[in-house]
């Protein structure tokens, strides 16, 4: 079934729109755009070269998707957006197209980025994620499955959002969040385990018991990161989620200023 494009709709002739792709008016497509079946582009739109959306993405009023990124060492070669499927991208988001050639930004499926977010050159976005209006990821951050980004979130660049994780609103991230947990402030701390996230995901009860007692050996006693790790290998049951917890937690270890993909090096 045919879509519907608007004819004041601005259509390179190189781009390439799958099956049942609408696209409101004065939206602009580049040359080198490939959009996915069932794709809904409102009004306004600006999708720009080396952009690729998935199927069933609704992409609201203003937002401008693969735009050049801002960074300074950007020289024009080609790089890439890339965007999956069943995304929700709000009014005014803007999601720019990586630095270094053939570097891409990617964002997974089913996230809502909300009204003016932004996604910066080098992002890695997972699936499942809610970024509010006015947050914004800065070049090189990751965010992991299932993540939740209050608004006015600033993330630094390199930083890491682990998987499950909330940031309260307002909140100055220069540090990697760990998975399951809850942060917030400037700069942010953490502030438990997000039980209300662990349930709704299904996690059991003796998982998220075990996360409780790595989270306290981790986070809130005066263990070195090598003493916490060997008593929760003691202690707590193995469960994906521990595993996952204590991966993450060697990485920003073996890190630079608390970010574990941060290249300036480890730690000092």
């Amino acid at each position: 079934m045919p879509g519907t494009i608007h004819p004041m709709a601005i259509i390179a002739p190189g781009a390439q729109l799958g099956q049942n792709v609408s696209i409101g008016p004065y939206s602009v497509i580049d040359e080198h755009v490939v959009i996915g079946d069932d794709c809904v582009i409102d009004a306004h739109v600006r999708i720009c070269n080396h952009t690729r959306l998935g199927r069933g993405n609704s992409v609201h009023q203003g937002a401008v998707l693969g735009e050049a990124p801002q960074d300074a060492k950007f020289a024009g070669e080609v790089s890439h957006l890339e965007i999956g499927d069943h995304n929700q991208i709000r009014e005014y988001a803007t999601l720019h197209r990586a630095s270094g050639e053939g570097a891409k930004t990617t964002v997974g499926s089913h996230c809502m980025l909300m009204a003016y977010s932004h996604v910066g050159h080098n992002a890695q976005v997972g699936s499942y994620i809610s970024v509010a209006s006015f947050a914004g990821l800065s070049g090189h951050s990751v965010v992991e499955d299932y993540a939740n980004l209050a608004g006015y979130v600033g993330v630094h660049q390199h930083v890491t959002i682990g998987a499950m994780a909330f940031v309260g609103g307002m909140s100055r991230v220069v540090v990697d969040i760990p998975p399951y947990c809850m942060a917030q402030g400037n700069p942010t701390e953490l502030h438990g385990l997000n039980f209300r996230g662990l349930i709704r995901r299904g996690v059991s009860e003796e998982a998220r018991m075990a996360l409780k007692k790595a989270y306290r050996y981790l986070y809130r006693s005066t263990l070195t990161f090598s003493e916490a790790a060997e008593r929760i290998r003691s202690e707590v049951i193995s469960t994906p989620e521990i595993e996952h917890l204590l991966a993450f937690q060697a990485a920003v270890a073996e890190g630079y200023a608390g970010r574990q993909r941060d290249p300036h090096g480890k730690r000092a």
